[in-house]
């Protein structure tokens, strides 16, 4: 994407646009995925992915053309960190309503919406509890963590989280990610003619996301982070 995005800013410096404006812009696309994956079938899935690339793409973007302009600001921190924790729920939330099928002629059922929604609270709640390192630890007027001090101190603890890296199961419950799985979904639905692969990548992901957030957990609390 930084091929693209480099491409793309030659253009933007020289013109009025904040990276401020462009990291506004980001989370609408991202947000808009959720939108686009209730339209039904695989063009659905498809919108969901362009949405979700885009935000990609200005995500490139309005990081470029601060350092361009030397447009800093906490303020530009923030927002993009807020766009990212909407963009990965719209993207869950989504993926639960296509589940329940909305537009169905048949019964809604809700079930998926709320595991749907119960995989995108566990990836909000994941990135939190990284950011939350970050509070208490200026709440508690200490430096800023050290990558070494993310080690886990048990070395138990360390195996599984090293297993856990290399497997990467976790990336599944990120918009990106997400987005692509539900375009391979939605292909395997339309070869099928229901939403099995659908609802199944939703129980799925909700188990994924609820697991990734006890273990985050405990990964933080057994590092030497909040130390």
């Amino acid at each position: 994407m930084r091929e693209v995005s480099l491409r793309i800013d030659r253009y933007l410096v020289g013109t009025r646009i904040t990276p401020n404006q462009l990291t506004y812009l980001m989370t609408l696309c991202g947000v808009l995925a959720a939108p686009a994956l209730l339209v039904p079938g695989i063009w659905g899935a498809v919108l969901g992915v362009v949405m979700v690339q885009l935000y990609l793409l200005l995500d490139c973007v309005d990081g470029e053309i601060a350092r361009w302009k030397k447009q800093y600001s906490l303020g530009g921190v923030y927002l993009d960190r807020v766009g990212a924790y909407l963009t990965d729920a719209a993207v869950l939330v989504g993926l639960g309503l296509r589940a329940a099928d909305l537009w169905g002629s048949g019964r809604i059922d809700w079930l998926w919406a709320f595991l749907g929604t119960l995989a995108a609270l566990g990836a909000i709640l994941i990135k939190a509890e990284t950011d939350l390192v970050g509070v208490a630890r200026h709440q508690a007027g200490l430096p800023p963590v050290k990558e070494a001090a993310s080690e886990p101190r048990s070395s138990g603890m360390a195996l599984a989280r090293r297993a856990a890296a290399a497997l990467k199961f976790h990336r599944l419950i990120l918009g990106i990610e997400a987005s692509l799985l539900i375009l391979v979904l939605a292909i395997a639905d339309q070869a099928r003619g229901d939403l099995f692969f659908t609802r199944l990548g939703t129980a799925v992901l909700a188990a994924i996301a609820l697991l990734q957030t006890l273990l985050h957990l405990v990964s933080v609390l057994a590092s030497s982070r909040l130390r």
